[in-house]
């Protein structure tokens, strides 16, 4: 049986250090492992068989270590954990709550797990998406799998998957008493802020109880080249969690309770900023091993509240609210069948209940009198079961084949206007009657197929390739958004492209079919001095949800470019060609480790009905940085390409980009306990325009012009921390 490592994370602050340096003696030496959910195969010959095709496949990448040090450093969104990693590239909103981009597939098409927990946004602007509910130094693992999925390890996706996962409870050796923790501060000169978070575990061998917590705040960033403040970009967050961790011989149970209050963030692609979201959750894990294998259980539940208006930097007043209850769980067996080969079965339910509704503006005949009621007691519950074969048939080839099916569940009830009359509530009148009109239940019955295989061709070359089917049903508002006047849709649309968006009920599930292989080549000795990864793949997805135009939203009254946009089912195709590497450069006593990392990525998607480019379809990218390690010092010189952005979508008025370069800089020192990190991001103030930022729409709304969100200028970080 294999174990979990529990790995000590450098983070702190003077005053614990001081206090616990003193009381540490006594409690030295009482940490220990626990199991782990995954089995590895040892043969009779004494050799092991090779990482497992489900749970790391080529495809899935985690950040290197100098890459999380400067992420950690220069922002507080968990997203940035994984930016330049192949394949994988975020849009924009806040500044708390990037949305993932993985081959061109965005947000919903992507499975974002965090704690084993899929979290839909409780947001028609999708302002909370899952990652936003975990801050950067609760992460013990981030891992982002591209192009060829298991099943076991996502449903109801296209794109791929991103798992993140707070670290395991901590547990005292038989008769000791553990109390460890840590504490963190950072400062970020660019836009003024401030960051703090710390945890702090008392343990024995049975019982661990664990407190976290986090706060981050900012005020509007400056965009590089001198092109001045960009409004919107502010934002305030509080988390706090408790985790209970209770350990007997092979078994673990752990639960964790958390909440979340975000009193305000700005979206400067968006009409609307987020004035206030409460997130309050319960979340368990259970994991045993027996006699034939392994099993795993996780449950959850959260509740969120969710308040969106016009910040300071906007203009006017139009509350909307939204309540979201979510609830489910998953189950994991898995099981050895002899030395070669494993079965994994499973089954999870998740359920998602929302009500989205505008209170009335007193004194405004356009918003008023009654409430406009978007999604009224709306639900989408997902049920889905896999079955999962690994075998390794030889030392050098395995296959991995999978099978899973997902029935979604959906509806609503009827919806209202501000006013049943009227000529400013006209248009939503007719339209929430013809919605009301027509039955709104609706169920999708998919199917997800992955077949993989892995041969070591050479000693220093691994190849896997296969194929993987697809599905993803549509979420709540691609089909029950029903508002059609340029107010009512605007306020729909999570793209941050200034358009107004319309739902339609006739959608269907999209399926994705993927051909993919990745070649690895890498040092064959144990050192892994070297290594490149590329992974070119193809997608063809049948009935893709993008939209079509039903009318111009620009009138006399307001300068907007865009479009009332419903969505619809078209086919399209994607295509692309994701490449990593390392090589260490030197590796002595006297120079410590210098390693050179780089990543490229390419992507085009096409739709195959209107012959447009495909949203947010980030341009040829790539990161080439050099970490040095010498003892307690730890370096990173990183420099950021990205092309400039020409293939866009014509119907949503996506705007090009230039190309750019950014070079950023950071390094940290290790004192006993305590670590001084520090950082230049865009060291030369670099102008550039974000290509998957979406555009600034107060901008265009009092001027008409058609401007992308600049990116952040040049920022000086620096974070203090210690442990115990």
């Amino acid at each position: 049986m294999s174990h979990l490592q529990n790995n000590r994370i450098v983070y702190g602050c003077p005053w614990v250090v001081a206090f616990f340096s003193v009381i540490q003696p006594a409690f030295a030496g009482t940490i220990v492992t626990l199991p782990r959910v995954d089995i590895s195969t040892t043969h009779a010959d004494g050799t092991q068989d090779e990482p497992s095709l489900a749970n790391a496949p080529l495809s899935a990448s985690s950040p290197d270590q100098g890459s999380l040090r400067m992420s950690r450093l220069s922002s507080p969104d968990a997203a940035s954990l994984l930016r330049n990693l192949p394949g994988v590239s975020t849009y924009s909103g806040g500044r708390l709550a990037d949305l993932p981009v993985l081959n061109g597939m965005a947000d919903d098409r992507v499975a974002t797990v965090v704690d084993g927990v899929r979290i839909a946004p409780a947001c028609p602007n999708h302002m909370n998406p899952a990652l936003s509910y975990i801050d950067p130094d609760s992460v013990q693992t981030a891992t982002a799998t591209t192009g060829l999925t298991p099943v076991s390890n996502g449903g109801d996706s296209l794109g791929g998957t991103i798992n993140v996962e707070r670290a395991d409870p901590r547990f005292a050796r038989h008769g000791k008493i553990l109390v460890t923790g840590r504490a963190r501060g950072t400062y970020r000169s660019n836009g003024g802020a401030y960051s703090a978070a710390g945890s702090m575990t008392v343990a024995n061998d049975i019982l661990s109880l664990r407190y976290s917590a986090s706060y981050d705040e900012s005020g509007d960033y400056d965009a590089g080249g001198g092109l001045g403040r960009v409004l919107s970009t502010e934002y305030l967050r509080y988390m706090h969690d408790v985790t209970l961790g209770i350990h007997k011989r092979n078994h673990l149970f752990v639960l964790t309770f958390s909440q979340q209050d975000a009193p305000r963030e700005g979206f400067p692609n968006q009409f609307m900023d987020m004035t206030n979201n409460r997130s309050t959750g319960v979340n368990g894990k259970y994991v045993g091993t027996f006699n034939w294998g392994t099993l795993e259980a996780r449950g959850y539940w959260q509740h969120v509240t969710h308040a969106m208006n016009m910040l300071a930097d906007k203009t006017g007043n139009m509350p909307m609210n939204d309540d979201s209850r979510t609830a489910g769980y998953a189950l994991k067996a898995t099981i050895p069948l002899g030395l070669a080969h494993t079965l994994r079965l499973g089954s999870s339910f998740d359920h998602e209940g929302l009500n989205d509704w505008w209170p009335p503006v007193t004194g405004s005949m356009m918003m008023g009198p009654d409430t406009f009621h978007a999604i009224n007691n709306g639900h989408r519950d997902r049920l889905g079961h896999f079955a999962e074969w690994e075998a390794h048939w030889t030392s050098r080839l395995s296959t991995l084949l999978g099978l899973r099916n997902d029935l979604v569940m959906m509806d609503t009830g009827n919806v209202a206007p501000y006013s049943w009359t009227g000529m400013m509530n006209a248009t939503d009148a007719q339209a929430a009657k013809a919605f009301n009109a027509r039955s709104h239940g609706r169920t999708d019955v998919n199917f997800d197929v992955t077949a993989m295989a892995r041969y070591r061709v050479l000693d220093s070359l691994d190849v896997e390739a296969g194929y993987a089917r697809k599905s993803r049903a549509p979420n709540l508002y691609e089909r029950y958004a029903w508002g059609q006047s340029n107010m009512a849709s605007t306020m729909i649309g999570w793209f941050g492209d200034g358009n107004g968006y319309v739902g339609n009920l006739d959608l269907k599930s999209e399926v994705g079919h993927t051909a993919s292989v990745t070649f690895r080549w890498h040092d064959p000795s144990a050192e892994n001095r070297w290594e490149l990864k590329v992974q070119p793949y193809y997608t063809y997805v049948h009935n893709y949800i993008n939209v079509q135009v039903l009318h111009s939203l620009s009138s006399s009254k307001n300068k907007l470019n865009g479009s009332l946009l419903q969505f619809v089912n078209h086919d399209a195709q994607m295509y692309g060609i994701n490449s990593s590497g390392h090589y260490t450069v030197w590796n002595t006593h006297a120079y410590g480790k210098g390693e050179l990392t780089g990543s490229l990525s390419w992507v085009r998607g096409q739709d195959m009905v209107s012959h447009s480019g495909l949203y947010q379809q980030m341009p040829l990218h790539g990161t080439l940085a050099l970490n040095e390690t010498i003892g307690p010092w730890t370096g990173r010189v990183e420099l950021e390409l990205i092309k400039s952005k020409t293939t866009v979508d014509q119907i949503r008025l996506e705007p090009r980009t230039p190309g750019y370069a950014l070079l950023n800089l950071g390094g940290s020192y290790t004192w006993r306990m305590m670590t001084l990190s520090a950082g230049i991001d865009n060291i030369f103030n670099q102008r550039y325009y974000m290509p998957l930022g979406g555009i600034l729409v107060e901008t265009e709304k009092s001027t008409g012009q058609h401007i992308a969100v600049p990116g952040m200028g040049r920022s000086f970080n620096v974070s203090l921390a210690a442990s115990f």
